[in-house]
């Protein structure tokens, strides 16, 4: 059981906070936090849900159900009509008085639109802090009335000790049924809690189990599963993408400037690096022409690191419902500070974050860019952000300034030499020999072309071939070139102001 959550709520107990708001949906991990809790305090511990009502929860013991207790304001009667009864060594009957302790509260928010309710909470709630006893309300979705002042705790992702409980306790469990052979060694174990980082201790628990009964053992060799069934799991909430190390072989040409950058900065990681008080990297911000492989680089930053990668699409954190946004934000950050240390990549943080005086969304856009800046100034975790844009008409000049990122670089088209490095990865990625082809004269040729141009002139030439039912050669791919119209000419304007002003202000990533 984490010390710290423990800590942190029996605090909040024992100083009079009478009502506690968790939003979660482990409501069995919240349960458990606050057993332990109970049991260091010497209160008593009880849960209520509408189908069941008040159970009393003796640590160990089967629960006592308390009579005319399953309506919520019969729930907040009964507790009122015992309490200061004293804690768990006092008070009798668990059909009579309910006495003092901890009350968890399923769901119960969904009550509170009851002015009835809502009023004898808030008599019970004054009562409580003259003593140290709490309501504690979970649900995954809390909207309180300021009329509680209530307290809102934030139950982090499962710690690396948490899933390792976990792990014995769902081995155990199995073994009842059948025997469950385990051949890891430390550094196997070491590997899967990492895997299992940034689920919920249910997620963690199903995998786990999963990986078990499929050949009654759990072993190295369920590493990779464990990894799938991560991704899925992630792809399924929607908010983060979730590239393993392993899967990661991106390749970029140029950006010899960010890459000796990011050399020097992996050290930051480094035991050494926290023997001096250092803390990890922030991030970056990437900003310049599209197309020229300012995403790709994220990846490219997470293999060299052979790090996680997980990509945040801001988009996806609006939601139709106030505060939801946030709270989205707030729950993603929260799963890669869990995977730490991880990359966090936000590709196009101008779609997530555009200027609060544009904004006509109801301050959602600024609430949701305060969320994230004190998050990427605060977070302690060894979590690199690489953000990257388009546009820098619609970034806040907040985002930019010095301190927020440890650095802002610029990516220009690319140059002849890139240029030909990119030729070379993409022919060789489709089984093409890019040395039977004339570089210099494709090079020369595909002047003012972006990364992703070039791509997409090898793709189209590659098809073009096939058509025909002839092999790839440098004349097919030259008239494949010269048939394009790159962005440096359709939107000649635009890049040159755009170049203009990044090379003054930012530093290139070549």
């Amino acid at each position: 059981m984490p010390t710290t959550s423990v800590h942190d709520l029996k605090t909040l107990i024992l100083s009079f906070h009478a009502v506690i708001a968790i939003e979660t949906l482990e409501e069995q991990r919240v349960a458990d936090l606050l057993q332990v809790v109970a049991r260091e305090t010497g209160l008593r511990f009880y849960d209520w849900t509408i189908t069941q009502g008040l159970v009393r929860r003796p640590e160990g013991q089967a629960g006592e159900a308390i009579a005319n207790s399953s309506g919520p304001l019969e729930l907040l009667n009964s507790i009122a009509a015992g309490a200061g009864q004293g804690n768990s060594s006092q008070g009798n009957s668990s059909q009579g008085n309910s006495g003092t302790g901890i009350f968890l509260l399923k769901d119960f928010g969904k009550h509170l639109k009851d002015p009835t309710v809502i009023r004898k909470l808030r008599e019970l709630s004054q009562r409580f802090s003259q003593t140290p006893s709490a309501l504690v309300i979970t649900g995954s979705s809390l909207e309180l009335s300021d009329e509680l002042e209530a307290v809102y705790y934030t139950l982090e992702m499962p710690t690396r000790d948490e899933l390792y409980e976990m792990l014995q306790a769902v081995v155990r469990s199995l073994n009842t049924q059948q025997k469950i052979k385990i051949d890891l060694d430390a550094q196997a174990l070491g590997e899967i809690l990492k895997a299992l980082q940034g689920m919920t201790l249910n997620q963690a628990r199903q995998i786990i189990a999963y990986a078990a009964l499929t050949d009654n053992r759990l072993s190295r060799e369920d590493i990779e599963d464990i990894q799938a069934r991560k991704i899925k799991f992630l792809q399924e909430g929607g908010l983060l993408e979730y590239y393993p190390p392993q899967d990661n072989s991106s390749e970029i040409g140029g950006f010899s400037n960010l890459k000796a950058w990011v050399k020097r900065a992996q050290v930051g990681f480094s035991a050494e690096a926290q023997s001096l008080n250092l803390t990890p990297p922030k991030g970056i911000l990437i900003v310049g022409v599209q197309g020229c492989g300012k995403s790709l680089a994220a990846k490219i930053i997470a293999r060299d690191w052979q790090l996680p990668l997980l990509k945040l699409d801001a988009g996806r954190l609006y939601d139709k419902y106030v505060g939801e946004s946030e709270k989205n934000l707030r729950r993603a950050t929260a799963m890669a500070a869990a995977m730490a240390p991880a990359v966090l990549w936000l590709d196009e943080l101008e779609k997530g974050f555009s200027p609060p005086s544009e904004s006509n969304d109801g301050g959602t856009s600024q609430r949701m860019f305060g969320t994230f800046l004190t998050w990427l100034q605060e977070k302690k975790e060894a979590v690199f952000v690489v953000a990257t844009a388009n546009d820098l008409s619609k970034l806040p000049p907040e985002l930019m300034r010095k301190g927020r990122f440890d650095e802002i670089f610029f990516v220009d088209l690319p140059d002849a030499a890139a240029r030909k490095v990119i030729f070379e990865i993409h022919l060789d990625r489709r089984k093409q020999d890019s040395s039977q082809f004339d570089l210099q004269l494709l090079v020369n040729q595909s002047a003012g072309f972006s990364g992703a141009e070039i791509e997409q002139a090898v793709v189209a030439a590659l098809y073009r071939a096939l058509h025909l039912n002839l092999p790839l050669n440098t004349a097919i791919l030259q008239e494949e070139v010269n048939s394009t119209v790159p962005l440096s000419v359709s939107c000649r304007e635009d890049i040159e102001a755009l170049r203009a002003f990044a090379q003054e202000r930012f530093v290139s990533a070549e």
